[in-house]
């Protein structure tokens, strides 16, 4: 039966996000996975489908989940082939940075029978983008046609959305960590200072400030970036080891191996605020100390001091890594970790998602209003 309430009739889900079955070069897949295994854990039936694309198909490293069911398409013509799967679902969920996102968006839009939702993992940046225009994978005419905006953002955002936008109902989903998959190891140290995250421009003046410059100061300590897409022609201190990729199953192992991990957050998130990357939640998890860049509503999560530490320049940090006692570092990791376990796990999070879209199904301006009916059975 699941975890799921046994009053409650299970739901079919199709998902329209951007990898499932590859981690390589970005943050949703592990985002998805954690979510969507705790949704069927509760006891619901899923599809996800997935643009083919050369870059994920080159580094697939979960083809076929044992939680739901994976099919890929090659373009819209392709998609439309999913037509009656999407009509007959309870929820249809559309992700940020799905490829021709406003066309699938439309697709979903019309053909749906049930709760249409938009997952904005990205929502800082989406915003962003459709200041500017140039949002190839969300329109604002499309988001009031979506029943949910779920928000990788929490916070005022929130009430942007529905103010500016138009949406009938923003609600904040954080990223989670998979407690099961994202757990202590017992494993030999290998770095002081760890990071883990795909390049980008605006993060990287911070990675430089908060890592690579403190690698120079400090050559006797051993640090770690990993990540793709990093440009020819950074400048990498002789005691910085560069891993090109580190696959999801081998997460808790890197972070068991680093005395601390950093957190390095967007622009554009930062001015936001209330935007938890999911490396927080998992190196949490993993009891590995996080040294963060600080912004508005982190407080909320975690709390500054106790279950995690905040630097704006290389001294701070070096301050941290410097000291060697134990105790302060594991403290500091037993209270993450056990802020996690009691509120940022993927079960949390998928009781969240159930919540809100079940909320979404009995309001009355639902087109088709599936779940409404649900408790007479299945759609066949």
């Amino acid at each position: 039966m699941g975890e799921r309430g046994v009053t409650e009739p299970p739901m079919r889900l199709v998902v329209l996000g951007l990898s499932l079955s590859s981690a390589w070069g970005n943050g949703h897949a592990t985002t998805w996975r954690a979510l969507l295994r705790a949704f069927a854990a509760r006891g619901h039936e899923m599809l996800f489908l997935e643009r083919d694309v050369p870059w994920y198909a080159a580094h697939r490293d979960l083809p076929e989940p044992d939680f739901c069911r994976l099919a890929l398409y090659r373009g819209l013509d392709e998609l439309a082939h999913w037509r009656a799967e999407i009509a007959a679902a309870d929820a249809v969920v559309v992700g940020s940075y799905v490829p021709e996102g406003v066309a699938v968006g439309r697709f979903v839009q019309q053909e749906a029978g049930g709760v249409t939702a938009f997952y904005d993992i990205d929502t800082p940046v989406t915003l962003a983008r459709l200041a500017h225009g140039d949002a190839d994978y969300l329109s604002p005419a499309l988001i009031p046609g979506y029943d949910v905006y779920f928000s990788f953002t929490g916070g005022p955002t929130l009430d942007l959305l529905m103010r500016r936008y138009g949406s009938p109902a923003a609600r904040v989903l954080y990223c989670s960590a998979d407690a099961e998959a994202y757990r202590p190891l017992d494993l030999p140290r290998r770095w002081d200072l760890s990071y883990l995250g795909t390049y980008s421009d605006d993060r990287q003046p911070t990675l430089e400030r908060l890592l690579l410059e403190p690698a120079r100061r400090a050559p006797q300590l051993r640090f770690a970036v990993a990540g793709a897409q990093y440009p020819d022609g950074i400048d990498w201190p002789a005691n910085v080891e560069r891993i090109q990729h580190v696959p999801p199953i081998d997460h808790p192992a890197f972070y068991a191996a680093s005395r601390y991990t950093l957190n390095v957050t967007r622009a554009d998130m930062i001015r936001a605020g209330y935007s938890p990357s999911v490396r927080l939640f998992e190196a949490a998890a993993c009891a590995t100390p996080v040294i963060s860049d600080a912004w508005d509503g982190l407080e909320t999560l975690f709390m500054p001091g106790e279950e995690i530490l905040l630097a704006a320049d290389a001294g701070t940090v070096l301050d941290v890594l410097l000291d060697s006692r134990d105790a302060p570092r594991d403290r500091l990791a037993a209270a993450a970790r056990r802020r996690v376990l009691g509120q940022h796990t993927a079960a949390h999070r998928a009781a969240e998602f159930e919540g809100h879209l079940r909320a979404a199904a009995a309001r009355p301006a639902l087109r088709g209003g599936s779940l409404l009916s649900m408790a007479a059975g299945p759609v066949d």
